[in-house]
């Protein structure tokens, strides 16, 4: 008789159950149907499509736009005993030609392949001669072109259903709003396709969002503090990993080099660095504890590692998909974790020019500045900054409690004043003597302060010339920046960064618009918090008697990862060890039925387990 998928999940991966929609989604691929996947990372979405390719006649092919990690994923199904190869340009000749003949031979239960490699004539007279099982395209949204990570490549796997008609597809994201929901369903041709949405909370994240100032300090001070909190099941200190974005390559270099400086195991990771120094960086943030990178958004997706224990951010992103898929890689094994975004005028100003001098059409324009909207309304509400994030993506929910707006509700003051003087002083530069200038010089204007620039233009004769004595430089850059998101003022695209009135201005010098603005806190609030709850996490279900043998059985852990050369979590994950500490099993068949230890793990580790219990007995 022919296995049930849960049995299968027993006896490969070593699970008792499956979480949320995992078994109805495996269920409509078994039975030959299509499914449009969205389920947050760390939800399970691989088992959706792993499952049924072992179910199912043939091999799985999976799109994966990432070649970087197709060897780790590969690495963790052969690790439980699954049949998994891939195919992409990292390979010589020799090691393709194998691939094939063990595709076309039926010999695969799973293959991985590029979107790009998949268009290639070759790979499409591979798929001929073989059986395929399924069709699973990760990170869909890519096929979005209205999405924040389009990608080409994307477009052509439209021809899929057109091709083989027969062969159940699934289109997998973590990031997708209502609108790129329903353009990569159209694009695929997913029309009859079965949707399931998972809701998008992670509630073991927490976000925090800090106005710039003296970013790279601020950002050690974050990185030390997530150190020192970081503890493992017997509250020892340990290393934390984390990713560190930012925009340009020039910014990733300086900052992992301070980081570095300071004694931060810090690694710069983007496009401009050669492809094998890109590879060695990958691999030891995947096997090595404490590893810090220092990245552009073109290191991450798919990244599997589980124990990312924070995600932060120097640079404000483009939209708020980007930010919710880069702040997602954290704490994908469930414990609590941080997200730190710093953000100023300067971010504001940048992503404005970046739009206006972008090459596409005014509708392209136009949709970035969406993107850009949204991004700047989390970054500076009052409210739950979750139930911000999750009504982007068209989700009800009710605060958090584990945010910093939760943790330490921000002050608003009434600031039409500010905003008028502001306003006022920009009309009266361009009505009076036609000019224009950008932040700075405005607050030193308003500020009363005899600069040489000021003194070139006259500009201290100026009707509003010392009224804005009343707040600092810091403040006044605050009300500027609540300014341009609140859409009261904009930038020039001239590429100089100078101000402008919107149609909306007029509105608020006339006094019809009262402007409520945040007052920008300091970036101490909810860190008792955090200790609290990862202190918690990490030793919730640990005896303190299992705490040496938790130990001891990370260490077995991390040499046999070293000798097999595959991340620590490819062997086994840290729930799994936790389990063995707390049970101390003493023989092979009580190990069956712990979360983790599949048939193909208790053949492969269960004796070498056994011995770890036995010797801290």
């Amino acid at each position: 008789m022919a296995e049930t998928p849960l049995e299968v999940l027993h006896r490969v991966f070593g699970y008792s159950e499956f979480r949320g929609d995992q078994a109805a989604i495996i269920d409509r691929l078994v039975s030959g149907g299509d499914a449009v996947v969205l389920m947050p990372t760390g939800g399970g979405k691989s088992l959706t499509y792993q499952i049924p390719s072992l179910l199912r006649e043939g091999a799985g092919v999976v799109i994966s736009p990432l070649i970087a990690l197709m060897q780790d994923q590969v690495d963790a199904l052969r690790a439980v005993g699954v049949r998994a190869a891939f195919l992409n340009s990292t390979q010589s000749l020799d090691e393709r030609r194998a691939v094939e003949e063990a595709f076309a031979a039926g010999a695969l239960d799973l293959l991985y392949v590029a979107p790009e490699g998949l268009a290639t004539p070759r790979v499409q007279e591979l798929l001929r001669r073989g059986t395929i099982a399924l069709f699973a395209i990760d990170e869909a949204h890519c096929v979005s072109q209205w999405g924040h990570d389009f990608r080409p490549d994307y477009l052509w796997l439209s021809n899929l259903a057109e091709l083989w008609p027969d062969v159940p597809r699934i289109a997998l994201t973590a990031t997708a709003t209502e609108a790129t929901h329903r353009e990569l369903t159209e694009r695929l041709g997913l029309g009859r396709a079965q949707h399931f949405v998972s809701s998008f909370d992670r509630p073991n994240i927490q976000y925090r969002i800090v106005p710039k100032d003296e970013v790279r300090q601020q950002l050690l001070a974050f990185i030390r503090e997530q150190q020192e909190l970081s503890v493992d099941a017997a509250g020892v200190p340990a290393p934390a990993a984390g990713i560190v974005y930012a925009l340009s390559r020039a910014t990733v270099e300086k900052t992992a080099e301070f980081l570095r400086s300071k004694g931060v195991a810090a690694l710069p990771y983007h496009a401009g660095l050669e492809a094998s120094v890109r590879a060695q960086t990958q691999a030891r943030f995947l096997r090595e504890d404490g590893i810090v990178i220092v990245a552009t958004i073109a290191f991450g997706m798919g990244i599997d590692k589980p124990d990312v224990r924070f995600v932060a951010h120097v640079d404000l992103p483009k939209s708020v998909e980007g930010y919710y898929q880069e702040t997602g890689r954290a704490g994908r094994d469930g414990a609590a974790s941080v997200t730190w975004l710093a953000y100023g005028l300067a971010d504001v100003v940048q992503q404005r020019q970046l739009i206006d001098k972008s090459p596409g059409d005014r509708a392209f324009k136009q949709r970035m500045g969406q993107h850009l909207d949204a991004m700047l309304a989390l970054c500076e509400t009052v409210a739950c900054r979750r139930v911000n994030l999750l009504s982007y993506f068209g989700q009800a929910s009710e605060p958090c409690g584990n945010c910093d707006t939760c943790l330490a509700p921000p002050v608003t003051f009434d600031g039409t004043v500010p905003a008028q003087k502001l306003l006022s002083t920009v009309v009266r530069l361009k009505r009076e003597r036609n000019q224009q200038f950008g932040a700075g010089h405005l607050i030193d204007i308003l500020q009363g302060k005899k600069t040489p620039r000021v003194e070139q233009y006259g500009h201290d004769g100026l009707a509003t010339w010392a009224i804005g004595a009343d707040l600092n430089q810091a403040q006044w850059r605050g009300v500027v920046r609540q300014l341009l998101a609140l859409g009261l003022l904009a930038v020039s695209p001239d590429g100089y960064g100078t101000l402008l009135l919107t149609d909306a201005s007029a509105e608020v010098l006339r006094g019809e618009r009262r402007v409520e603005l945040r007052q920008d806190v300091h970036e101490t609030a909810g860190r008792a918090s955090t200790r609290s709850a990862r202190v918690s996490v990490a030793q919730a279900d640990l005896p303190e008697e299992a705490r040496g043998l938790f130990e001891a059985l990370r260490a077995w852990r991390a040499q046999t990862a070293r000798e097999q050369s595959v991340p620590a979590y490819v062997v086994f994950g840290d729930a799994t060890l936790r389990a063995v500490a707390s049970t101390r099993p003493a023989r092979l068949e009580q190990l069956e039925g712990i979360t983790g230890i599949g048939a193909k793990k208790l053949d492969q580790y269960g004796a070498a387990l056994l011995e770890v219990v036995a010797a801290t007995d």
